[in-house]
């Protein structure tokens, strides 16, 4: 079981932290001292110092009883569901990734195949201590003082402040997962079958409590139902020398323990690993496995933007320049289909992954979040692509993830911000409702010590 620090050792971390805000001088950046990230946008440097979020980084504890947790805002996911895990419980929503931290998943949106039920790990929150632009930590519920700080949070990626601690819903699981991958041969049918699983909560009689897919091609695309159980025999290890990612094309069953379910991508990036040739039956047998995750990927990937080495190797080739189209969008299911086939013919990156979600419904109530404005009773899709594209010199202004955002658009879709983005300032604040934005950034940070969601999502900075 994960190390559990407890409340006394909370407080002093708290203490450290705004401390460290204190000594960050004036007119100098506000921003978070940490080691790993999972954005992939590049961001302006600072000389000045960072927020000391060093002993914030735990589970606080965890009530089996009542199935809620207490959490440090840069706990990882790994580390959260090590110490929730061993009481048959998890979060919500547990991202892919196993260094996507709690507070980054709540601020910067998250997604996975509970989202269908579940909605986005925002929406499991109960409650969240801030600590705020004017280096004050307040504790923001749906109701009460700080109510329009809880309702802007979501998807506001530190514009706001940063969560220090959150209480958080947890839900009972399984020691294993079933999963059924179900074929498809065009995105129509598949669309239909989402909205068909999500209506009736099962297929052919099978409860389903986790459901998402990939795309390899217009006409092999695939679902997987997850349902929690306990059912005996042998499970799949995706964690040695199999990939999880092309057993969707190799069998049509599949069992799981609940830990590697959980993650799954995150051995092989997806499927992003084949980039590093760990996909390669040679280098995976000797590539240690300790090294096969998510975060050593992206520490790779760092080092080539810092010293360029793909575009100086492609140059020296005589290759076109190739641009990073890296994006999660999300479109209603009945749009899924237009936009699946426009995708195919104007940008051709395969496999794509497809995640559906809604809105969470609690009693029969569901609340909206106005940063990120999703429909209620809408099933939308989230389609992630991660590689690159040759284009050519024109590749440094981003053409087709700026043809990306006017087909979501257009579409009437949402994407993720935390990659590249290249909206104008007036469709990005009518997305992502940027004169409430900006009311609660008042209210909050009134001396604009931390950077504004536009000037860090599109201006990098």
């Amino acid at each position: 079981m994960a190390q559990v620090v407890g409340w006394a050792s909370h407080n002093e971390a708290v203490e450290r932290l705004v401390r460290s805000r204190e000594a960050i001088p004036h007119g100098s950046p506000v921003r978070l001292a940490k080691k790993t990230s999972n954005l992939f946008r590049p961001r302006s440097g600072t000389a000045a110092p960072g927020l000391d979020v060093s002993g914030l980084t735990s589970v606080i504890e965890v009530d089996a009883t009542n199935h809620t947790a207490q959490v440090q805002g840069m706990c990882t996911y790994e580390d959260l569901v090590a110490a929730t895990l061993p009481h048959g419980l998890i979060p919500l929503v547990v991202p892919q990734l196993r260094t996507i931290t709690l507070g980054g998943a709540v601020t910067g949106l998250g997604i996975e195949a509970t989202s269908f039920r579940n909605g986005l790990p925002h929406e499991s929150v109960l409650e969240m201590d801030v600590l705020t632009g004017s280096g004050e930590v307040v504790t923001a519920t749906p109701e009460g003082e700080h109510a329009d700080l809880f309702a802007a949070f979501p998807n506001s990626y530190g514009s706001l402040g940063y969560a220090v601690r959150l209480h958080i819903e947890l839900e009972p699981v399984r020691s294993r997962v079933a999963l059924r991958h179900l074929r498809f041969h065009d995105a129509t049918a598949l669309a239909g079958a989402v909205e068909q699983i999500i209506a009736a909560g099962e297929h052919e009689g099978t409860r389903v409590d986790g459901l998402d897919g990939v795309a390899f091609s217009p006409d092999e695309l695939y679902l997987t139902l997850a349902t929690w159980t306990d059912e005996p025999g042998p499970t799949s290890d995706y964690t040695g020398q199999q990939i999880f990612y092309r057993s969707l094309q190799q069998r049509t069953t599949d069992l799981l323990t609940m830990h590697d379910y959980l993650w799954r991508w995150d051995t092989d990036w997806f499927w992003c690993s084949g980039a590093f040739g760990v996909q390669d039956p040679r280098i995976r047998r000797v590539w240690p496995r300790r090294w096969r995750r998510s975060d050593v990927y992206h520490k790779i990937i760092g080092l080539d933007r810092r010293f360029d080495v793909v575009d100086r190797l492609d140059a020296r080739a005589g290759r076109p320049l190739r641009e990073r189209v890296i994006q999660d969008v999300e479109v209603t299911v009945d749009r899924l289909p237009e936009f699946l086939e426009w995708f195919d013919a104007e940008v051709g990156m395969r496999p794509v992954w497809l995640c559906p979600l809604r809105l969470r419904e609690v009693d029969g109530e569901v609340r909206t979040w106005p940063t990120y404005p999703l429909r209620p009773g809408v099933t939308y899709v989230n389609v992630g692509f991660w590689g690159t594209v040759p284009v050519g010199d024109d590749a440094p202004n981003g053409p087709l993830n700026r043809a990306i955002e006017a087909k979501v658009h257009e579409l009437g879709g949402h994407k993720s911000l935390y990659s590249e983005a290249y909206y104008d300032r007036e469709v990005f604040d009518r997305l992502y409702d940027g004169a409430n934005l900006a009311r609660v950034r008042q209210d909050y940070d009134p001396d604009g010590r931390l950077t504004g969601l536009y000037e860090k999502a599109v201006g990098r900075q």
